[in-house]
């Protein structure tokens, strides 16, 4: 579990950390470089799904070996497979995407993260996070490094 004091907002604690995989955490079917050693970090504190309905066919195969569960959904109602997934969890919930699949998931987690990379992002997402980012390196190191995330999330 980690947990972030979040000024004027309260304590925000994390079990589970929910991962988009194609436009998220991989780019062209392939996983981002330095995304692999930040999951292996942040793998000590939480439970790391990647959820997705794989564009590619490639999510299982890049994300063997690392300490994450990887579920992958039709592409048909994705989006609402997604936050039924993220609802069943027990304990407090971040995810990070990019999509339009992604706006129900944002929704039901405690802490939604919409990243704004090479494929771009959906505009309903953006409007649905608690922080936007430019990479997902940058989303991963929210969580790696509270102190960016307690300067952007302050009340």
């Amino acid at each position: 579990m980690r947990c972030i004091d979040i000024p004027g907002r309260g304590e925000l604690r994390l079990s589970h950390l929910v991962l988009d995989y194609n436009g998220t955490i991989a780019l062209d079917g392939d996983l981002i470089s330095g995304v692999a050693p930040r999951l292996e970090a942040l793998a000590q504190d939480l439970d790391i799904l990647v959820m997705t309905a794989d564009t590619h066919g490639t999510a299982a195969k890049a994300c063997n070996g690392l300490p994450v569960r990887v579920l992958t959904f039709p592409v048909e109602a994705v989006g609402e497979i997604k936050a039924w997934e993220v609802l069943m969890l027990q304990g407090g919930v971040a995810c990070v995407g990019n999509g339009f699949n992604d706006v129900a998931m944002a929704e039901a987690c405690d802490l939604s993260v919409c990243v704004m990379g090479s494929e771009g992002c959906c505009g309903a997402l953006m409007a649905k996070c608690d922080v936007v980012v430019t990479s997902v390196t940058d989303a991963l190191d929210l969580l790696l490094k509270p102190q960016r995330l307690r300067a952007t999330l302050r009340a």
